[in-house]
């Protein structure tokens, strides 16, 4: 499955799934679920957007689905983000 980059903005910001899911008023199952990449209603992106700090024109940004990648070992590597640089 596909998935964005929701958790790497929020462990960036040292913010655990439960603090997310309460500043941006869902459930951490809601949060669990977005993070997997599940499709979600347009009110929930804006919410995290906006528990993150962000503005919603930075939504590409966390929403844009990029698939994970899995090295010869099988285990999953970190993406470039857009300015070139590997989240952590």
């Amino acid at each position: 499955m596909t998935r964005n980059n929701v958790q790497r903005y929020r462990e960036n910001l040292m913010m655990s799934k439960t603090e997310l899911a309460r500043k941006a008023g869902l459930s951490s199952l809601t949060v669990d679920r977005v993070e997997s990449g599940r499709p979600c209603r347009l009110d929930t992106k804006r919410k995290i957007l906006f528990a993150l700090g962000l503005r919603v024109s930075e939504k590409d940004q966390v929403f844009t689905l990029s698939p994970p990648v899995v090295s010869e070992v099988g285990t999953v590597e970190p993406v470039p983000a857009n300015d070139g640089h590997v989240a952590q």
